[in-house]
């Protein structure tokens, strides 16, 4: 992705633009009008982006901007004007025709403007009354925007232009607002809701707003489209990539994931952001059940992967299997990262509820508030800001399958209530409503809590901890288990590029049995992926992983030894007797290509 040009290199480039085209300070602007018969030609073809541009801006300019002496001008990529809101008093009466529909404002026939240079740089300008090349065109200050479709291709321009002063920041945020919104709304028009939709962005506070991500996926993980935004926070320019690629999750869990309900998500790199996912309209309620369509990886979820040998596993899982179709509820407790997650989705597949939904609830996830009406569902107008069409809840969604409550002991005490009747019923009934119905289905409960304690200490139900724990289930965290080293290189395997067959070295193997791993299974994958991505097609070795991992070991992070280190080699001879292959130098010296990247990059200083 292209870093913006800064301000007063844009405004220099763009009056070097005009002076090329062979105007000078006093030249008119002549907007080069289209006939009468073009311009309907014009309004004609690009129908579609008027109206979605209309329904997008118009509340923008009722609420906010309709109070100054703005005009907002919509244009096409070649600059023409197609229509515009607001006020029109401003204007300069000579001046009047290039701003109604068919006049062009390209930099060629109208030098510096809003609308002309943000199509000449591809990106939002502001531009000061005395910043315009033509002396005509400086009683007006403007702001533009680019707007660009699902390909990445600029189709029109927003500008806001007055005679007043506009604050630059304020100005020029609010059009880059209507233009993402814009571009928004253009790509959900063109998938029609026939495909996935995952938003998410930051924080829960600006997961609705058009600031948020936007990606567009079908059912194998392809994803189809995405907005700029969701560029820029993945860090990437998005085209053709599979889903499971940008975000540590799998296929399987993504499209599992509860519609409506926010939830968390790890990108590739280290960010992690808050998310909603919605399905295609047309897939109904009772089907909405996902299988892997790709080939299962190396470490796909079964009851036979989920331990190697570790006694206290072992058990587990023996346990497990025995109550596999009996309706004896099971309680996993563990420290965070242990795996409690993975290992009910494996007993969920084992039992014959497998092509059934799998629904899993983080209770310390959802606000305390909201935890009834998501869990048991809500009848329409059953409280402000319910959805008009009332919901079904999660439990109901997990109908014939499985229901996964993890951290149940987070879960507020009236809902503990509710969840104990419907575990005695086996009914649901939705907030707001005084029918029941009734579910099947089978309920595992997790925790990285105490509940004897919380029970003792009155924050959660006896009743309900007796229903939920008819069996007890232990996992040891990963400093415990005697298992350790299949563990290391099963993730190693699942993670794993195709391409990337040369393991862990021996060295690493016995830094990780040292490790304490305080955040388990979950932080040894983490340093796994960090380790691969640095180690491209070589053995992972020390200086492979990333500086977190020895902070818990109490040593310094290693840097690479021998000649490299020491800088007896001339690296830029080496690269030249290597045919210039950064790949080949970095492993015949050992070493990353982002390390080798970095010396050269200090030889050159």
């Amino acid at each position: 992705m292209a870093e913006p040009l800064a301000h007063d290199t844009l405004i220099q480039d763009s009056w070097r633009r005009c002076r090329a085209f062979g105007l000078d300070h006093q030249s008119t602007p002549s907007f080069d009008q289209l006939p009468a018969e073009g311009i309907s030609q014009l309004l004609e073809s690009q129908h579609s982006l008027v109206q979605t541009t209309h329904q997008e801006v118009l509340p923008y300019y009722e609420n906010i901007l309709s109070n100054s002496n703005c005009l907002i001008m919509l244009a096409d990529s070649h600059g023409q004007v197609l229509t515009s809101w607001g006020t029109q008093r401003f204007i300069e009466p000579k001046l009047a025709r290039g701003f109604s529909a068919g006049a062009s404002w390209m930099e060629r026939s109208s030098g510096t403007n809003a609308i002309g240079t943000a199509l000449a740089c591809a990106q939002a300008v502001h531009i000061e009354h005395d910043e315009h090349f033509l002396k005509a065109n400086r009683f007006m200050t403007g702001s533009a925007a680019p707007i660009f479709d699902a390909q990445r291709e600029i189709i029109a321009v927003l500008d806001v232009s007055s005679d007043s002063y506009l604050p630059p920041s304020h100005t020029l945020g609010m059009v880059k607002m209507m233009s993402q919104t814009v571009e928004n709304r253009l790509i959900l028009n063109l998938f029609r809701g026939e495909h996935f939709q995952l938003t998410f962005n930051t924080g829960l506070s600006n997961l609705d707003s058009q600031w948020a991500g936007l990606l567009i996926f079908d059912e194998s993980g392809q994803v189809l489209s995405a907005n700029r935004r969701a560029d820029n926070l993945l860090g990437i320019s998005l085209s053709r990539v599979m889903i499971d690629s940008l975000f540590k999750v799998s296929l399987l869990e993504l499209l599992n994931q509860p519609e409506g309900l926010p939830f968390s998500l790890q990108a590739a790199g280290r960010n992690r952001f808050q998310c909603l996912l919605k399905r295609p309209r047309q897939i109904p309620v009772q089907a909405r059940v996902f299988t892997e369509t790709a080939p299962p990886k190396p470490a796909s979820i079964g009851l036979k992967t989920l331990h190697f040998g570790d006694v206290r596993v072992e058990k587990a899982v023996r346990q497990a299997e025995r109550l596999l179709e009996k309706d004896i509820p099971l309680l996993i407790h563990g420290e965070t990262g242990v795996g409690k997650e993975v290992f009910v989705k494996a007993l969920h597949q084992a039992s014959s509820r497998s092509q059934q939904a799998f629904i899993a609830v983080n209770c310390a996830a959802i606000p305390a508030e909201l935890v009834e009406s998501e869990l048991f569902g809500y009848e329409k107008g059953a409280f402000t800001g319910a959805n008009q069409k009332g919901s079904i809840g999660l439990i109901r969604k997990a109908d014939k399958g499985t229901l996964f409550l993890d951290e149940i002991g987070d879960m507020p005490l009236p809902t503990q209530a509710r969840l104990l009747r419907v575990l005695q019923e086996r009914c649901v009934q939705p907030v707001g409503s005084s029918e029941l119905f009734p579910v099947d289905l089978r309920i595992i409960s997790a925790t990285n809590r105490a509940l004897r304690e919380l029970v003792q200490a009155g924050r959660f139900r006896e009743d309900l901890y007796y229903r939920i724990g008819g069996l007890t289930l232990e996992l040891p965290p990963l400093r415990e288990r005697t298992d350790k080293q299949a563990l290391f290189q099963q993730l190693w395997q699942q993670h794993r590029e195709p391409t990337q067959w040369a393991g862990l070295s021996a060295e690493v193997l016995g830094l990780f049995e040292q490790h304490p791993w305080p955040g388990n299974l979950r932080q040894v994958s983490s340093v796994l992926q960090v380790a691969l991505a640095m180690a491209e097609e070589q053995p992972i070795r020390p200086e492979h992983l990333p500086d977190d991992f020895f902070v818990d070991l109490k040593v310094t992070p290693p840097l690479p030894t021998g000649e490299f280190l020491d800088g007896s080699i001339d690296l830029t001879q080496r690269l030249k007797a290597a045919g210039g292959n950064i790949s080949h130098l970095a492993r015949e010296l050992g070493v990353s290509r982002n390390t080798l990247y970095k010396r050269l990059r200090q030889n050159e200083g």
